[in-house]
């Protein structure tokens, strides 16, 4: 079983080709126009997509060794993202099955990333507790099978990932050359630094619900490095960066072990970018291991957007006889709960 898999739900255009489970390419071609602009353009990303994605498909193809003819399966983001990238990758996918002859599947993007985990072996089994937590997503959500997900709680203004954007910038911690992510950078400065160097506010910690606050955090450090008034030696903003993670790290590796043992579940799933983060992996670690819960975390490369992940959940989806009509249309806004309909 081949499956041709297509990312372009934001600004990276990837594309991956799985044998069954088995990754046999996972081609990412990362967009740096939005750099100019202190952000990703929307109108930039999708003109981009249609430039890149059919050169990036034949990479992932030419690396795994197959010719379009052998594929039996596409699978393709669907949503959630922003619409012009979705419909670029969505109506290549359409047309790919249409001339092949072959089926496609339309994949959740946040679904992909918690199924994601299954790259590696071993792998979670259903039910789980995902912790989802991104750029545009932080949710806690139980996973009782695949396709259906109960979101027990989310942010209820920034999402980590942002925060985590907005910190660098006020801390003026720039992202590596060609990329635009600011937080590993930011976790790169906080490796060096000391967290117990300030005590940044731990915003909803202890309320009993599974929801998050991240403004308020992000508002502290800014009203701290206004407070100081001064430039901060780079020892300084590595103390800086290493006590604003460890709040977020404290507040979201807190609720998820409660919402474990509320709901009486036995393994974690962390995804999306913010899961490549160095103290929430290893704050989780340590809690795991008091607990006795079962954590996976895919490896760093599968925790940011890219295809072998929306491949690997539209090969489970075929198996369980799912199937998209030709006539899908991509959603810029759709919940992981609606899959459950």
């Amino acid at each position: 079983m081949l499956t041709l898999a297509i990312e372009t739900s934001c600004d990276d255009t990837s594309a991956a080709v799985l044998r069954r489970d088995q990754i046999l390419s996972n081609i990412v071609s990362s967009q740096v126009d939005g750099l100019r602009f202190g952000g990703i353009v929307p109108e930039l990303a999708s003109r981009a997509h249609m430039v890149n994605l059919f050169p990036v498909i034949d990479s992932a193809l030419g690396e795994a060794g197959v010719n379009k003819q052998d594929l039996e399966l596409i699978a393709v983001t669907r949503g959630p993202g922003l619409i012009g990238s979705l419909l670029v990758g969505v109506n290549a996918a359409k047309a790919m099955a249409y001339g092949l002859s072959i089926p496609f599947i339309g994949v959740h993007h946040i679904e992909a990333h918690m199924i994601a985990s299954f790259l590696d072996s071993p792998a979670p089994t259903f039910p789980f507790i995902a912790l989802i937590v991104s750029g545009g997503h932080t949710q806690l959500a139980l996973a009782e099978s695949l396709g259906k997900y109960k979101i027990l709680g989310q942010t209820m203004d920034d999402a980590v990932g942002e925060c985590y954007d907005k910190v660098a910038r006020i801390l003026k911690v720039l992202p590596e050359t060609g990329s635009g992510m600011a937080g590993p950078a930011l976790d790169a400065r906080a490796q060096n630094g000391n967290p117990e160097y300030f005590k940044f506010p731990r915003p909803m910690l202890r309320t009993k619900d599974y929801h998050f606050s991240f403004s308020g955090l992000k508002t502290s450090v800014l009203n701290f490095v206004e407070k100081e008034g001064r430039d901060f030696s780079d020892q300084e903003t590595n103390d800086i960066c290493a006590s604003f993670q460890e709040a977020a790290a404290d507040v979201l590796s807190e609720k998820t072990i409660r919402a474990c043992v509320d709901f009486g579940i036995g393994q974690i799933v962390v995804c999306g970018g913010v899961a490549a983060n160095s103290r929430l992996r290893s704050q989780l670690r340590e809690k795991c291991e008091v607990k006795k819960i079962g954590l996976f975390i895919p490896r760093p490369k599968f925790c940011t957007d890219n295809a072998a992940m929306i491949g690997i959940t539209g090969y489970l989806k075929y198996q369980a006889g799912e199937r998209s009509d030709i006539h899908l249309s991509p959603k810029a806004g759709i919940s992981i709960e609606s899959l459950s309909n």
